[in-house]
């Protein structure tokens, strides 16, 4: 399953191929709290069906209702709108807390960019998209994993792709279920299991499968500060060399699954068959993922993504991220 902002994509190319008049709106930044962060898109067909959003609702249903009036009936290129400005607009517009939305707005009528981006983007690259306001010239190009939304009223670049990675050790459900979820958020999902009797039946449509013993794939990887590890085949004999080139290297997130009795015993092996130390140790999230009282394989995967998720989050606030804060016109 493709992220949300993909499948927004997805739909303006479809009805734009059926004939249809489509708005692109992008959220290009955010003051106060604010339900969508920036590079958050929607669009709105011309009788007013919608893909994705840009708030809670009401934004959205007062972007309809111009669009339907026939307002947009005239826009030849991207545009600048704000909502939320004064106390008032912020109430009337469903924004908590005085929140305020910049917006650029652009008609959906060459779509050549969309049908590329979704062919890059389905093999897993990196694209970063940049249009011009006063011209709607649109231009792509392979963007690095560092990369952010920029908006400085000119030109508006965003991102699409996986700007995260995911490593599973272990193809069991368990997999299967993390796999699905995180291909939502936007991150590219490779599982390694060198047992032939759980990798045969992974099967899920843009998940690459690693072949090799799971140390060596991690090595091969070079996690950066954008990747997560997350060994789940709790058998020591896969997990533990993998484990041990995961908290040397400088993947953001490395989880294990495991009671507290397992995880114990594991960080004993490590430490005194591999020689991690106690701050290498502690980067270590285990039992993996959120206490959520989780049973199923489903739930435990809710648990695990959200606490991926957590993790990035409070990293990107601390390294002062853009994708946490606004980018100043």
């Amino acid at each position: 399953m493709e992220s949300l902002d993909l499948r927004v994509l997805g739909d303006v190319l479809a009805w734009r191929q059926a004939g249809r008049r489509v708005t692109l709106v992008t959220v290009v930044e955010t003051w106060g709290s604010a339900p969508r962060p920036p590079g958050a898109l929607l669009a709105v067909r011309d009788d007013g069906v919608v893909s994705g959003s840009v708030s809670g609702g009401c934004v959205e249903d007062d972007l309809i209702a111009r669009i339907k009036a026939g307002e947009y009936d005239a826009l030849a290129h991207p545009s600048m709108v704000a909502y939320g400005v004064s106390k008032e607009e912020a109430a009337r517009f469903g924004l908590p807390c005085g929140g305020t939305l910049r917006l650029v707005q652009e008609p959906a009528n060459d779509v050549a960019w969309i049908e590329e981006v979704l062919q890059r983007t389905a093999s897993h690259q990196l694209v970063a998209r940049t249009v011009k306001l006063s011209t709607g010239e649109v231009t792509l190009r392979e963007a690095a994993r560092t990369e952010a939304l920029q908006f400085d009223g000119v030109t508006l670049t965003t991102l699409f792709g996986p700007r995260w990675r995911l490593l599973l050790i272990g193809a069991g459900q368990l997999s299967q279920a993390v796999a699905h979820m995180a291909k939502l958020l936007d991150f590219e999902v490779l599982v390694c299991d060198p047992r032939e009797e759980y990798a045969a039946t992974l099967g899920l449509d843009g998940v690459t499968r690693v072949i090799g013993m799971p140390d060596d794939v991690v090595l091969e990887l070079k996690p950066d500060a954008h990747t997560a590890i997350v060994a789940l085949t709790h058998d020591a004999k896969l997990d533990d060399m993998a484990l041990m080139e995961a908290l040397n290297s400088d993947a953001f997130y490395v989880g294990a699954l495991g009671s507290r009795r397992n995880q114990a015993t594991r960080k004993q092996r490590l430490m005194e068959h591999f020689g991690l130390g106690v701050e290498a140790l502690e980067r270590l999230h285990g039992p993996v993922g959120l206490r959520i009282g989780a049973k199923t394989p489903a739930e435990i995967a809710v648990s695990i993504i959200a606490q991926i998720v957590q993790v990035k989050n409070a990293m990107a606030v601390a390294l002062g991220s853009a994708e946490s804060s606004c980018v100043k016109a």
